[in-house]
């Protein structure tokens, strides 16, 4: 948004250069505290649960290098973001992968989560809304799935990056569910929400204890999150409410005109409700996801990321963004559209 451009100039007019508080600027917190309770109904202490990181991607790093024993199993539902298993390496865990099904739309159960789980199960990584399916899940997902958790007595890293991306109904976070906020470290930020990609601002909520840890690593490896970035963000996130309702609206026509289009084409694809990606498939076509996007790509001038970038269980699929113009997307599916018209004349050809 504009007013939050504006707001980074200001503050570099004004000399506002200098490092904040290891933990982020104090005005930023409250913000963020002040948002996440009138739009979530979750309340946190900006002072002694709350840190500001750079970007999402920081958070997650260092809330396993925070929480993990060497050995440690760490449940990680796929597809996915890909910095989850590698991260979990760094901080000497043991990544377990939770392939999630295409028949459940790509929604984590609580049958699933336990047959995973064992003696040295220490945490559950909860990626929803999901990148790169789209998927969401609902309060009585949540519930079942808490259940667990705390039969289990175990801790949630929950990825809540595209919250403000959902279609059908107000973001649910497990944090919202009954015995859930002691053992959650809740991770957002400001670019999927607030297009603040390349501004680098996240932040992690959780208890004091936990933020206690991951702010000596922190402190160290990083100092501060951006100054500029940070002033910045407290107009974004205290101002411009109605910015990501227009930007939400808009991603919505995108999202049911790819539904439409794959449907027209006979592509099979669930619906999301989530972030704002199209996950279809492609197993009809008997190639992998790498040598349908490369095709796709010399042929067509049209880029796709493989679903299995994302774990094995996205072999068959394929990652689609609707983060661009209608005009673009309606260009790239056209271009999209002629390719799987000539895919399938070679098939029926041979």
């Amino acid at each position: 948004p504009w007013r939050v451009r504006d707001e980074a100039i200001y503050s570099l007019e004004q000399g506002r250069t200098f490092y904040t508080s290891n933990a982020g600027l104090k005005e930023l917190k409250e913000e963020i505290a002040n948002f996440l309770d009138r739009r979530y109904d979750m309340k946190y202490n900006p002072y002694e649960e709350m840190l500001i990181t750079v970007g999402g991607s920081e958070a997650i790093d260092i809330a396993l290098r925070a929480m993990l024993d060497p050995g440690d199993e760490v449940l990680i539902p796929q597809p996915s973001y890909v910095s989850y298993v590698p991260c979990a390496i760094l901080a000497n865990g043991t990544p377990v992968i939770i392939e999630l099904k295409e028949e459940n739309d790509f929604r984590l159960t609580a049958e699933e989560l336990e047959e995973k789980i064992t003696d040295k199960t220490k945490m559950l990584v909860l990626p929803f809304p999901n990148n790169p399916t789209g998927a969401v899940l609902e309060r009585k997902d949540l519930e079942a799935i808490a259940k667990v958790i705390e039969k289990h007595d175990l801790f949630v890293l929950s990825d809540e990056i595209y919250s403000e991306l959902t279609y059908l109904e107000k973001h649910v976070s497990i944090v919202n569910i009954p015995g859930m906020r002691e053992r959650t470290v809740l991770i957002n930020g400001f670019s999927k929400s607030h297009a603040m990609t390349g501004w680098r601002l996240g932040y992690a909520c959780a208890p004091k204890k936990i933020i206690e840890q991951m702010l000596k690593i922190h402190q160290f490896a990083i100092m501060c999150a951006p100054t500029t970035s940070q002033y910045a963000a407290v107009t974004a996130i205290r101002d411009c409410d109605k910015e990501v309702a227009d930007m939400r609206e808009e991603y919505n026509d995108r999202r049911r005109y790819l539904l439409h289009r794959f449907d027209e084409m006979g592509l099979k694809c669930f619906e999301p409700f989530g972030a704002f990606y199209m996950f279809p498939s492609i197993k009809e076509f008997n190639m992998t996801s790498d040598e349908f996007a490369t095709r796709l790509l010399k042929s067509k001038k049209v880029a796709v990321v493989p679903g299995n970038a994302f774990g094995s269980c996205g072999e068959g699929f394929l990652r689609i963004s609707y983060a661009y113009s209608l005009s673009n997307l309606k260009e790239a599916l056209d271009r999209m559209e002629d390719f799987i018209k000539e895919l399938r004349e070679e098939q029926h050809a041979s």
